[in-house]
């Protein structure tokens, strides 16, 4: 089975990213059962599982939290060099 997905980038309705990927017939079948669960055209499916699978071993959370503490490091001013004053 060769199949193409539309993965949209939050932030830019227009862009899409297309990923092609190819499963072998177990496998599909495999992908099968979640159809109706995780969505009911196979680009949602298969989107659907890799978010999962992202959420699962915390890539998800650990990249939410590296852009909240960036986010906190921008805010502060940029420090001084030593004997000068701010």
């Amino acid at each position: 089975m060769f199949m193409v997905c539309a993965l949209k980038r939050h932030g830019e309705r227009s862009r899409v990213k297309r990923v092609q990927v190819t499963f072998t017939g177990e496998q599909w079948s495999l992908i099968e059962r979640f159809r109706g669960v995780m969505g009911n055209d196979d680009a949602e499916i298969v989107r659907n599982i890799v978010l999962a699978w992202l959420s699962e071993k915390s890539v998800v959370t650990s990249i939410a939290k590296m852009a909240l503490k960036d986010g906190e490091d921008s805010e502060k001013p940029p420090p001084t060099p030593e004997g000068e004053m701010a």
